[in-house]
């Protein structure tokens, strides 16, 4: 689990949302070897990936970027590395899980709190489960999807962010 803050507007406690997003991979399943990255990043910075990423224009609160490890078949070896006759091959198995990126933007999740879940807390804690799920592969295109991934959400949050029911000013649209 990498985190970094590369933004000055907002400030962010990264081992608390490590600790999160630590507990929502455990909760979905994830076992073992596996690397996934949250970047809380400036509203320029957003704009960029969420243009370059998405094709829209402006900052966004959260992009997700997940990557297929199932799809790696070649193993390449760092430069300088040799594989001498003491060595086994590498076994795909033993390598890690790359999972992806979460990227938050947090004056975004500011901006949109009062509105969204309520506090920036409750909003920064929803942008980090909301990535993490869509790295993990759940989506909201579809009603029937939207509706499983908002009850999921809600429960990571009872269950790790919260330690109960969500608070009353907690509201959960999706774009």
């Amino acid at each position: 689990m990498f985190c970094a803050d590369e933004q000055s507007d907002v400030p962010i406690d990264l081992g608390r949302w490590q600790s999160l997003a630590l507990a929502v991979l455990r909760d979905e399943g994830v076992r073992g070897l596996a690397e996934l990255s949250i970047l809380f990043v400036a509203e320029d910075e957003m704009a960029q990936l969420n243009q370059d990423y998405m094709g829209k224009d402006g900052p966004t609160d959260v992009l997700a970027f997940p990557i297929d490890a199932s799809d790696v078949t070649q193993v390449v070896a760092p430069s300088g590395a040799t594989r001498g006759p003491d060595r086994a091959p590498v076994d795909p198995g033993d390598l890690p899980l790359l999972l992806g990126d979460v990227v938050v933007c947090p004056s975004v999740a500011a901006q949109q709190a009062p509105t969204h879940a309520g506090t920036l807390d409750d909003e920064l804690a929803l942008l980090v489960v909301h990535g993490i799920l869509h790295v993990l592969g759940r989506d909201h295109a579809e009603p029937a999807e939207a509706d499983e991934m908002r009850a999921r959400e809600r429960a990571l949050l009872e269950a790790h962010h919260w330690g109960g029911p969500a608070p009353a000013g907690f509201r959960q649209e999706q774009e």
